[in-house]
């Protein structure tokens, strides 16, 4: 059975995209599942977070022409291991940006195209981080996922964002025939002892009803995953954070 696809978008930055990522594809492959993750964000910070250099594994992706099995081939070399069973990694860098301008003008399935070599290659399933910038990339890492997420923080600030990129992913399923659809929003960094935070809150579940998925509480331990390269099960495994994202994992794995 092909992979399933996962693309985790929002256009505005500093919400917890690449953390919501890279613990949800340990998660998912701690479960037993094979996954891949794919870094499309030009700061490279799925290799940080896992505590590897980025490199410019998702610039030879993207360039690669369809039909192509010695560019793949290429491609293929990587991929790299984690050092966590299950878990595969293709990083970027900054030369992802190059690419993103390079695809401007090939077809809204390009990226679907590119990947599914991987997506048949024993993979159950390959997870998109992406940059918050509205581009071509992100069109078309959405085009080709199955299902989005989208992470928002509990602030005013990012409500807009959720909005618009909810209105992406509408447009892409009337006017390019998107066949994927929206698995939920994650709050982010919730902190149910401020008002912004809990109005922020009541606000998307007014707004998106059943599509909100539970929050991820703010918490200083999920940053300092960073610093040592770890994912919160393995910094922190009996921490709140870690329990939110299991049970994020959870959700992920019934659809």
């Amino acid at each position: 059975m092909a992979a399933k696809i996962i693309t985790v978008s929002n256009q505005k930055g500093g919400v917890g995209k690449t953390t919501s990522s890279v613990n949800l594809a340990a998660y998912l492959a701690r479960n037993g599942s094979r996954v891949l993750l794919i870094d499309l964000d030009p700061q490279g910070q799925c290799a940080t977070s896992l505590g590897m250099d980025p490199e410019q594994g998702t610039f030879y992706l993207l360039m690669i022409s369809q039909g192509s099995a010695h560019e793949v081939a290429f491609v293929k070399k990587f991929v790299r291991e984690t050092g966590r069973q299950n878990l595969l990694l293709i990083p970027g860098n900054q030369a992802t940006g190059q690419a993103q301008s390079s695809i401007q003008d090939k077809p809204i399935s390009y990226l679907k195209e590119v990947v599914r070599t991987f997506a048949r290659d024993g993979m159950d399933y390959i997870i998109f981080d992406t940059s918050p910038s509205v581009g071509g990339l992100q069109e078309r890492a959405i085009w080709a996922s199955d299902f989005v997420i989208i992470p928002s923080a509990t602030e005013f600030a990012s409500l807009e964002a959720v909005g618009n990129t909810a209105v992406t992913l509408h447009a892409l399923k009337k006017d390019r025939a998107w066949t994927g659809g929206l698995l939920g929003i994650l709050p982010t960094f919730f902190d149910d002892k401020t008002r912004e935070s809990r109005n922020s809150y009541g606000d998307l579940k007014r707004d998106f009803g059943e599509k909100v998925l539970p929050p991820i509480h703010s918490a200083t331990v999920l940053r300092e995953c960073w610093s040592v390269g770890k994912t919160i099960f393995e910094y922190a495994p009996e921490s709140r954070a870690a329990q939110e994202y299991e049970i994020f994992g959870d959700l992920v794995r019934k659809f």
